[in-house]
């Protein structure tokens, strides 16, 4: 059966094509770009230049605007205003396809692929070879998939089914899946942390990999929270905070403390000089036994033996980059997220099986991150979200006790100060620090041993922040144990009796008393070195 011409393999036009821009000259330009949602500004006036042949970083911690310049420049969102030019002409996508029509691809770090099908089908899926009666051409398409996979090094049995595979596998046939399906011949292809799942020997392929594209004039805008590909695999940085660009510049003349100092907006030499306050003395910690103890807590590209105790009384900060393995602690010892290994003790007891309700029933409770989407029930009243985890204990014979759920509403209500017209208005209606102090109320009323705090202050004003952090005193004061998550390095020095500062899923470093510090905690998530890192051959 004759079979028509394959797709191109990844690259698409020979590296010397006419159409293809000659390496170091801009392929994407984007001039002064915002975005508002909301009224809010998610960019503000951001540039950034993409060259051929040049592999860019994009770094920001979570809310930096990292997510919607890429959405910009695939087509996903239009600007507010500035413009975007590809290969010297000015666009405007309508849409993801016109964008990679253009020769924009974009892999994703959750894969959108077909785990039953097998590697060639994901391969060529909607642009599948045909024969002459308009059948699949299923020889000539396994010929076409060998080429294109070896083109990365990936020698594999391309009939088998795609979900067979491992996860590095599936990186590679999702990248040149992006890169071959393009328009023209892929011009710019964007990684969006394209390491999450991989292991150690799969992120040196992916390099290899990178390393093909630049030969074929390629521009890769690599996304990434770990700075150590940063520095192994780019040329150029950009560093974005609060939806605005604060530095663009060589990989090779950027130190590690002071790429953490840009993305966390502090100055290296401020830093240096950063006296240490708290919000109070009062949480010290007590002696004798720690009322929480997790031992070894792993779990597959999230978390390699973490070890954490809190005692009676203490607060206890965790601190790293986006990724470091700070919320993903806070979920597994909430039993969010299921372990590969470790253990979890409350008071010296242990379950057989953990999971979030008996986590609650040993005396745990957390305040997610996300206040919208794992937090608050916005169509719900105050008073139900409120009241939403302790229905089981002010419930008898199968019924509510309104009566009880009214006791218990009034009590934090007035113990945390959450103003409210009544009861039984919106949640959504409330501000965001009232809000967050109903998830707190939430929690408190099942009375906890132990409270986990993930960003309390995220998005709030800073009267209201004031008032979270002053709980968190009198909360530990009255000798809860509470960890503190906050992307604030001024939150958690001032927060916390001591600081267990993590990297991609360990801890590296613990401090304590006089040891807490802005500048200690900065050096542990950057390796401890203020020397550049290698920027490979650009």
């Amino acid at each position: 059966m004759a079979e028509h011409a394959a797709a191109p393999p990844p690259g698409g036009d020979s590296p010397d094509s006419p159409d293809r821009p000659a390496n170091g000259t801009p392929t994407i330009e984007v001039t002064d770009v915002s975005k508002h949602f909301g009224g809010i500004a998610a960019l503000d006036r951001v540039s950034l230049t993409l060259l051929a042949g040049e592999v860019h970083a994009l770094v920001g911690e979570n809310g930096a605007g990292k997510s919607t310049l890429i959405k910009i420049i695939t087509g996903v969102h239009p600007p507010d205003g500035g413009s975007l030019r590809h290969r010297g002409a000015e666009v405007s996508f309508g849409g993801p396809r016109d964008a990679q029509a253009a020769g924009i691809s974009t892999i994703y770090q959750e894969l959108n692929l077909v785990p039953q099908m097998s590697v060639a089908r994901n391969l060529f899926l909607g642009r599948e070879p045909r024969g002459r009666l308009g059948l699949i051409d299923t020889a000539g398409m396994h010929r076409a998939a060998r080429q294109v996979l070896g083109r990365y090094g990936v020698a594999v049995d391309v009939r088998r089914p795609l979900g067979e595979l491992g996860l590095g596998v599936q990186q590679m046939v999702a990248m040149a899946r992006a890169v071959a399906t393009t328009g023209r011949g892929a011009s710019v292809v964007v990684m969006d942390e394209p390491t999450s799942s991989l292991e150690p020997r799969e992120v040196d392929r992916l390099a290899e990999v990178i390393d093909v594209l630049r030969a074929d004039g390629v521009a890769v805008l690599y996304v990434s929270h770990r700075l150590d590909e940063v520095f192994r695999l780019a040329q150029r940085v950009t560093v974005l905070r609060d939806g605005r660009r604060v530095h663009t510049g060589p990989v090779a003349a950027t130190d590690r403390l002071g790429l953490v100092a840009m993305m966390l907006g502090r100055r290296v030499d401020e830093v240096r000089a950063h006296g240490r306050t708290r919000f109070g003395e009062a949480h010290t910690g007590r002696a004798g036994e720690p009322v929480l103890r997790a031992s070894g807590l792993t779990r597959r590209h999230a978390l390699s033996g973490v070890d954490l105790e809190v005692h009676a009384g203490e607060v206890v900060g965790l601190a790293g980059l986006l990724g470091s393995g700070r919320s993903e602690t806070a979920r597994a010892v909430f039993g969010v997220d299921p372990l590969d290994s470790g253990s979890i003790s409350v008071a010296g007891a242990t379950a057989r099986r953990w999971s979030p309700a008996a986590a609650i029933a040993a005396g745990i409770g957390l305040v997610s991150e996300d206040r919208k989407a794992e937090g608050i029930i916005a169509d719900l009243s105050v008073r139900d979200n409120i009241v939403l985890a302790a229905l089981p204990r002010l419930t008898r014979a199968g019924f509510v006790s309104d009566r009880r759920c009214d006791e218990v509403v009034e009590v934090f209500v007035r113990r945390l100060r959450i103003k409210i017209a009544d009861p039984d208005q919106p949640v959504r209606d409330l501000s965001g620090g009232n809000q967050q102090k109903v998830l707190l109320a939430r929690m408190l009323c099942l009375h906890p041993r132990v409270l986990l705090l993930d960003e309390p202050t995220r998005g709030i004003d800073v009267g209201a922040k004031a008032e979270i952090q002053a709980l968190v005193d009198e909360l530990a004061a009255t000798g809860l144990g509470v960890v503190l998550i906050s992307s604030e390095l001024e939150e958690v020095v001032e927060g916390a009796s001591r600081v267990l500062v993590l990297r991609d899923g360990r801890v590296v470093d613990v401090l304590t008393g006089d040891g807490i510090g802005e500048h200690q905690i900065m050096s542990a998530i950057a390796g401890a070195s203020d020397e550049p890192g290698p920027a490979g051959d650009g």
